[in-house]
């Protein structure tokens, strides 16, 4: 039971930095991003390519200036050449899967057996004991959350924010909110590309289908914390991906652990809660009108 308390802490901390990149391009920036998925993927691929060839720590930082660049190109599509943003994500992602492929040296999967990982090194220096990976995963992601949290406090932090509640006034602030749908696109896919860069290497394997399904359950980690914490500022909303992070693999965890659903269809549960949450607002607003009418009818059948 310990084993799976510390790999669902450990994985928890790990996807928590697509939650944070859904928070940043969902919530913040307003624009629904499905560039997650090949980009992820992305993330992973440069890791453990770069890390094969001998330089781990490079290829964490390699895999965030690939992530970057995939939300470059999502960015360019939706404000210079007004593909609308749904569609310039999926048409990204589609792109991203032969550059994954190019990425991984044409082949469909790629493994790291016996190689040095970021991990590993930090296991040599006797740092953390078995926790090691927990120590490692926490520490990437809180630093991440913390120059998340940072960074929108700044002037340029402020313009992303206020772009995203209403670009019409950015604009009439001599400010261009295609540079900072630019910028935010571009930092939230970085985020992305980091946590599969991480997982990447925590696993040592990277597949072409990895990402399948990322955005979801990443949606559902931050619904999940935002249900749990609310959604009252930038601060309570990077603590919320981080928490509906671990509590998601603690569910996934129970559910594997006690077999109560077939883990096979875990994934159609995850989209099952994504909707539902995603909808409570108006499914709230309809029993409440229903309730409403149900009175109107009794008082007048009085």
């Amino acid at each position: 039971m310990l084993i799976i308390t510390q790999t669902a802490l450990e994985l928890g901390f790990l996807y928590a930095l697509v939650a944070m990149a859904l928070f940043l391009s969902y919530r913040i920036l307003d624009i629904a991003d499905l560039t997650t998925d090949g980009c992820f993927v992305l993330g992973a691929a440069v890791s453990v390519t770069v890390t094969a060839a001998g330089h781990p720590v490079l290829a964490i930082f390699a895999a965030m200036l690939a992530g970057a660049c995939a939300g470059f190109v999502t960015a360019f599509l939706q404000t210079k050449l007004g593909v609308p943003s749904i569609l310039a994500g999926i048409v990204t992602n589609t792109g991203l899967y032969t550059v994954n492929l190019m990425a991984m040296g044409w082949k469909s999967n790629q493994s790291l057996l016996g190689g040095k990982t970021v991990f590993t090194m930090l296991r040599e220096t006797g740092i953390g004991g078995e926790w090691y990976e927990l120590l490692l995963a926490a520490f990437v992601t809180l630093l991440a959350g913390l120059l998340l949290v940072l960074f929108l406090g700044t002037r340029m932090g402020l313009s992303i924010r206020a772009t995203g509640d209403n670009p019409d006034m950015v604009r009439a602030s001599s400010l261009n909110p295609s540079f900072t749908i630019t910028v935010g696109l571009c930092l939230a896919n970085m985020l992305t590309a980091l946590s599969g860069a991480i997982v990447g290497q925590y696993q040592k394997t990277v597949d072409i289908n990895s990402g399948t399904g990322i955005v979801v359950i990443g949606l559902a980690c931050l619904i999940i914390g935002e249900t749990l914490l609310g959604r009252r500022s930038v601060k309570k909303g990077v603590i919320a991906a981080i928490l509906g992070s671990i509590v998601y693999r603690f569910i996934y965890a129970i559910v594997f652990y006690t077999k109560i659903v077939p883990v096979e269809c875990l994934k159609l549960l995850t989209a099952i809660i994504v909707a539902l949450a995603i909808a409570a607002p108006s499914i709230q607003k309809w029993a409440t009108f229903q309730k409403r009418k149900m009175a109107a009818r009794n008082k007048e059948g009085v």
